[in-house]
């Protein structure tokens, strides 16, 4: 994690805290547990803005991922997440920017073409910028998210080794199963398994670091990963989100996803990310209605 993240977690640790409710409308469902559903209610009614809901999950990741049980779920933060959220603070989310104001993740193997490393956890990608975002990022910028960070996985997805544990990575450690963080065999292998490659997405969701996040699948992906942790995944038809600007492993099997805690969250995900692409061809056999 770069310093400069590191510093902004802790300023946003010390002005809310991570067990603190961050609105009337969220007691009965504190952030820890709250639905991007639910979050995305209290950002239109006007319960919680932008900015305030960003420091309250830099809180928690603070709280929990850099301290606490250390889940390890989050490599690096996005230096430019508080000035997108301040810029977000007038904006609702609507039919047109549904994820307005809403800070999510995505896997470290996803480009963005930012201030933060594309680095697939790999030391040998470490501080390697893209020139651009992925069509993905793109398009959940368009809605209006907040590009909260990236979040550790396997590194490489797991194509590079042969009993890789999965959620390691040389650059960003191994990421805990947030139901069991501190079972661990001798090589601090978690005896309960975080998932797939898309463990640090998944485990970020179900700690409450952030209120989605997006993953990628190229044989179980995003399917173990969700199921480890309680959580739901869709693992599209390949051609439905746009590969472009992802980290690759199989051309017919690679595609990316989201991660959350509802159906609902599920689908509101997809009806943003589901598009052609003239960067992918196989978006182009996409029928939508």
């Amino acid at each position: 994690m770069q310093k400069s993240s590191r510093r902004n977690a802790g300023i946003a640790a010390a002005a809310v805290s991570a067990e603190a409710p961050i609105s009337p409308m969220l007691d009965h469902a504190r952030l820890d547990h709250a639905s991007m559903s639910d979050i995305a209610h209290a950002l239109a009614d006007g319960h919680v803005t932008a900015t305030a809901l960003l420091k309250a999950y830099l809180a928690r990741i603070e709280a929990y991922d850099r301290d606490g049980p250390k889940l390890n779920a989050v490599r690096a933060l996005n230096p430019d997440a508080l000035v997108i959220a301040d810029r977000l603070d007038g904006v609702k989310p609507s039919a047109k920017r549904p994820l307005a104001g809403i800070p999510i993740l995505v896997k470290d193997n996803i480009a963005t073409g930012d201030a933060q490393p594309t680095t697939a956890g790999s030391l040998a990608l470490e501080g390697a910028r893209a020139r651009d975002d992925a069509t993905l990022v793109k398009l959940l910028r368009e809605a209006g998210a907040v590009i909260l960070g990236k979040a550790n996985l396997t590194e490489f997805s797991n194509m590079l080794a042969i009993d890789m544990p999965s959620g390691y990575s040389s650059l960003g450690g191994q990421v805990k199963n947030p139901y069991a963080p501190a079972l661990a065999d001798d090589h601090g292998i978690p005896v309960v398994s975080p998932g797939g490659s898309s463990a640090g997405s998944a485990v970020a969701v179900a700690a409450g670091l952030c209120a989605a996040s997006i993953g990628t699948e190229t044989s179980g992906s995003l399917l173990f990963p969700a199921s480890q942790n309680g959580l739901v995944t869709v693992k599209p038809t390949v051609g439905l989100i746009s590969r472009a600007g992802i980290v690759p492993i199989s051309h017919s099997q690679d595609t990316a996803g989201p991660i959350t805690r509802s159906v609902r969250d599920a689908a509101l995900l997809l009806n943003v990310l589901a598009a052609k692409d003239p960067l992918d061809p196989a978006t182009q056999k996409q029928r939508r209605p």
